[in-house]
């Protein structure tokens, strides 16, 4: 949207044909900046109130480049970027107009993730516990941390307290008590959500991964045992998306009102 875009719009704002209101939304929906390879959304934040997150397989890290600078040039403040490998991250890093655009980035290789800017200071209601099953799903529980820290959030992560050795999730059980979302990550039969769906009184998103046998069919497995849950309260995202997860938690954690 250019001057005279803007100017026609606030005209018919003055001919009481368009509300102030319709004036905000129409910019906002314009906000977006063609790259020709990405039509960046530089409002999103503004609209949603979680401004634009770049995921980074199959992107080049110019592609990259060129849409972090976009947004970066628009006003936000930081930039998650997913699905990240090492060796992208090293030639972003080397890039001379990336690194002019963003000189504070942050490569966490646990994750496959990095991060523009500084991580913010927590505003959500409580806490978001991340468990997972075993250590094998623990790729997929950085990359939920990192998305849930970077969305604002305290986050505390207990790993590989899955059902073969039930002791070492029910050592926890003040952690469980205490959260406000929790995050259960799980490979194999992914039973894990459903044990602490029926400990929990929060919401639960169980994340299926893709670590297990031939028979856990790369997650189907897991991810149908989740949506087949008994556990009430037990929602379900994509195999090994803990970004998705993390989102999720996000939102119900900023919820109005006090924490439970």
């Amino acid at each position: 949207m250019d001057a005279s875009d803007l100017e026609r719009l606030a005209q018919a704002v003055a001919a009481h044909q368009l509300t102030p209101r319709e004036l905000v939304e129409r910019v906002r929906l314009d906000a977006v900046e063609d790259l020709g390879y990405a039509q960046v959304d530089t409002a999103r934040g503004a609209r949603t109130g979680v401004s634009e997150v770049v995921y980074g397989a199959g992107k080049t890290a110019a592609q990259i480049a060129g849409i972090v600078s976009a947004l970066i040039a628009a006003g936000q403040e930081r930039v998650l970027i997913t699905r990240l490998d090492a060796e992208k991250a090293e030639v972003l890093q080397g890039l001379p107009a990336f690194a002019d655009t963003a000189p504070l980035f942050t490569y966490h290789e646990d994750a496959r993730a990095g991060v523009v800017g500084a991580l913010p200071e927590p505003t959500g209601n409580g806490e978001i516990l991340v468990v997972t099953a075993g250590t094998s799903d623990a790729p997929v529980a950085a990359e939920a941390a990192l998305t849930a820290r970077f969305l604002a959030n305290r986050v505390k992560v207990v790993m590989d307290a899955g059902v073969a050795g039930i002791h070492r999730l029910l050592r926890h059980a003040d952690d469980i008590a205490r959260a406000q979302v929790i995050i259960a990550i799980a490979g194999m039969e992914g039973a894990l959500p459903s044990v602490v769906g029926g400990l929990a009184a929060c919401p639960v998103i169980a994340v299926p991964t893709s670590v297990g046998y031939g028979a856990n069919l790369g997650g189907v497995t897991a991810l149908l045992a989740m949506v087949n849950s008994c556990a009430s309260g037990v929602s379900v995202v994509n195999v090994d998306n803990g970004f998705g997860a993390a989102f999720q938690a996000s939102l119900i954690n900023h919820l109005p009102g006090p924490a439970a």
